[in-house]
């Protein structure tokens, strides 16, 4: 994100750090270190319990919960609910008390380091101040990887500069709403085309979609949904499973022929995937690809191949989405037992030395240039970078441009 996107969580709890001190007397906060514990113990399901502990506790202590980009949490309450409080975060101490954190005091570098830190801030206000202006320039870095959690569907949602970020709570309705709208005119269509020298695109299969940009400003105008990565990931899942709802009724018509959707890991370990899988035609199953985003699985390998191999022996095909030209080279097709890749166009690809070039039509040859899609394609040089390096399939707004000027011209 540039520096003039949508403050991060961070940014709003400096600002209310602020303006709690002509009022902290009586106040205290507590820093919830997520992120130094273990990988296996900051999955989605660890998330959502730690969430939910201050959450359940927001209307009783009149706490305000500040979910950071990092994963930690920093929860500011009245210093008389103490009890109250540690209690919630002992509930926290049993979930994870097989983590060298809490077992024997060490982060995941190994160095000397404590689950929670707590701060009377009326008596240590200037400490607790300056924390927080530290989280604010430690999440500089994170701020791509909050991005790149928003890239699907080549749809992404408006930076919106006035927009509240989102929130648990705010998630939680939007979960309820979700469920009784009807997104059905919602769901997009995009045509992954095989486009093979001066010849017309020729559409191989169609991706499917919600689009969350359409979502964003019909029922979330005032909401930046990218503002916290972990929440938007969830966000996602929410919307998977809606979208797979919508492909299940037994009278629509959208999954015929082939095509795509993109989905979270998790989604293809739930019951509404199951539900999904138990109405597509045995015949049909091998016409879908399910499309996974890179950070996601690289987030937990073990659920990736467990998901795959389920998925793999159903019927369905694998596509690993996200791939940049920077990460192409290190992205083994075979070992991750994926049959396609998508590749994301950028236009500082036309500007790469030779030898780059050499590196991408290499890496290209190694998965098979059958198997490469160049997606994200916004204009001409995005079709003869990928003719350049032996890639045929392409996808993205001047595809569709090229497809919409050829119907017109046949009419």
């Amino acid at each position: 994100m540039s520096d003039n996107s949508l403050p991060s969580p961070e940014a709003f709890l400096v600002d209310y750090v602020r303006r709690l001190e002509r009022r902290r007397q009586g106040v205290g906060a507590v820093h919830v270190h997520i992120s130094k514990l273990q990988n296996y113990n900051r999955r989605e399901h660890h998330i959502r319990t730690c969430l939910t502990a201050f959450e359940d506790l927001v209307p009783v202590v009149t706490g305000r919960l500040f979910f950071l980009t990092n994963q930690d949490i920093i929860f500011i309450y009245e210093q008389k609910y103490v009890d109250e409080v540690n209690a919630a975060i002992f509930r926290l101490k049993f979930l994870f008390n097989d983590d060298p954190l809490l077992s024997e005091g060490k982060g995941p570098d190994g160095l000397p380091g404590s689950f929670t830190d707590f701060f009377d801030v009326d008596k240590e206000y200037k400490d607790f101040l300056h924390l927080t202006q530290r989280l604010v320039r430690s999440n500089a870095g994170r701020e791509k990887t909050v991005s790149e959690a928003a890239q699907r569907h080549n749809d992404v949602p408006d930076q919106n500069q006035d927009g509240a970020p989102l929130t648990p709570k705010i998630l939680s309705r939007i979960d309820e709403a979700l469920r009784r709208a009807d997104l059905s005119n919602l769901m997009r269509r995009q045509a992954i085309c095989a486009v093979v020298g001066g010849a017309q695109p020729t559409p191989v299969f169609h991706e499917l979609f919600i689009s969350i940009r359409d979502l964003q400003h019909t029922l979330l105008p005032d909401i930046n949904v990218t503002s916290n990565r972990w929440l938007f990931q969830h966000l996602t899942e929410i919307l998977d499973r809606r979208m797979l709802a919508l492909l299940s009724r037994t009278n629509d018509t959208s999954v015929s022929g082939s095509v795509s959707i993109n989905l979270n890991v998790s989604t293809l370990l739930s019951p509404e995937f199951l539900t999904f899988d138990s109405n597509v035609k045995a015949g049909q199953r091998g016409t879908i690809v399910l499309e996974l985003q890179k950070i996601d699985i690289f987030a937990d390998l073990g659920a990736y191949f467990f998901a795959r191999d389920f998925c793999r022996d159903r019927g369905y095909r694998i596509s690993i989405d996200g791939i940049s030209h920077l990460s192409l080279p290190y992205i083994n097709r075979n070992k991750l037992g994926v049959d396609t890749i998508k590749l994301m166009w950028s236009p500082e690809m036309s500007e790469l030395s030779a030898e780059k070039v050499d590196e991408i039509r290499e890496a290209i040859n190694v998965a098979g240039d059958t198997r490469v899609i160049m997606c994200r394609c916004d204009d001409q040089t995005a079709i003869d970078f990928g003719h350049s390096v032996n890639i045929t399939m392409f996808q993205g707004r001047y595809v569709e441009q090229l497809l919409n000027e050829y119907a017109r011209a046949k009419k």
